[in-house]
């Protein structure tokens, strides 16, 4: 009961209304700690003051008379005063202890650290349900995000006002925003996309793949991090990369060792070429992202048809592949991509 709380105020304007003294520091300590108390119990500060409005009407006896009013109006107010701050401050503890918990939370679901089935049971505090299947979109930008930021609100407030509470957790790490939804609602990680590059000004999302439970959340969240790494080592367009789709990268780069060999078989002979091999890895790396249209990629490196035409004759003779080949073509587009992802001729394979 909220009066439980207000006991010590009632006697303490009561004595005022007689006497006009002020209340003491240990008192006005006293309605702190009753602030405190109602707060935790779950009083709001609006009924509080209402209630100690009330107090003081009961407190303030007929025959204390009208000059008492000054004083009485005077201890009202210190000990409203008081009383708010105990409350506030026990609400700024209590923020601060869900905050904790909730950081607590998401650092041990995207690094699958904790138990599997006590992570389980604290996700319902924020309203996962980690039976099913999840996946995660991570948003990184040109600055550094953190929760609470007015970035962080923007992209959580636009996903409440469209989606409202459908099991969804925005959420930051490492700098970087990261949604974690359902895995059958892709609308929500689309929207998210969105509301985060609108919100960043700029930058990359990187979307990975539904899976099942809680260690399936760390699995899409880990595949949305290889995406952010792979674009920004192979230069991929696109705001938004799934991992879905770019499954033939982690294929290529799981045997390092023949990936390795591949490079330096089929594109070796380039660093023979003047000016060594980049500007003809660069050459075949436009042509293929180009759909093998030597207009469209000539284009975008700035050249004239024939000069490319002429570096992809050039290619042919070094490595004896032929780009105009289906074959030929397949061999030397799998070795430029796998020397992007060693980092060749630069880096070495």
């Amino acid at each position: 009961m909220l009066e439980d709380h207000l006991d010590g105020c009632a006697r303490l304007l009561a004595e005022v209304a007689a006497t006009g003294r002020r209340p003491n520091r240990d008192e006005l300590a006293a309605c702190r700690l009753a602030g405190e108390l109602a707060a935790e119990a779950g009083h709001g500060l609006r009924a509080t003051v209402r209630a100690h409005l009330a107090v003081a009407r009961t407190a303030w006896p007929a025959s204390a008379g009208p000059g008492r009013a000054p004083d009485v109006l005077a201890a009202l107010e210190q000990v409203v005063d008081a009383f708010a701050e105990g409350h506030e401050r026990a609400q700024r503890l209590a923020v601060r202890q869900q905050e904790t918990a909730r950081r607590e939370f998401v650092d041990d679901l995207l690094s699958g650290r904790s138990d599997l089935g006590r992570l389980a049971e604290r996700a319902r505090r924020f309203g996962l349900l980690l039976s099913g299947t999840h996946a995660v979109a991570v948003a990184r930008g040109p600055a550094v995000q953190s929760d609470g930021d007015p970035v962080t609100r923007r992209v959580e407030e636009a996903l409440i006002g469209r989606f409202g509470s459908r099991r969804i957790l925005l959420t930051t790490k490492e700098g970087r925003l990261v949604c974690v939804a359902p895995g059958d609602e892709d609308d929500v990680l689309t929207h998210f996309a969105e509301q985060a590059r609108a919100a960043l000004g700029s930058g990359t999302v990187a979307v990975g793949r539904p899976h099942p439970g809680a260690g399936g959340v760390v699995h899409s969240y880990e595949e949305a991090l290889g995406v952010l790494d792979l674009a920004e080592r192979m230069d991929l367009a696109g705001p938004v990369l799934r991992a879905a789709d770019l499954l033939v990268f982690p294929v290529l780069a799981r045997d390092r060792e023949a990936l390795a060999d591949l490079v330096l078989n089929a594109l070796g002979p380039l660093r023979e070429a003047r000016g060594g091999a980049g500007p003809l890895l660069e050459t075949l790396s436009a042509y293929f992202d180009s759909g093998c249209v030597a207009a469209e990629a000539a284009r975008r490196l700035r050249l004239s048809v024939r000069a490319l035409t002429y570096r992809l004759e050039r290619i042919e003779q070094l490595t004896g592949f032929d780009p105009a080949d289906p074959m030929h073509r397949y061999t030397l587009q799998t070795a430029a991509l796998g020397a992007r992802l060693l980092g060749w001729p630069d880096g070495g394979a």
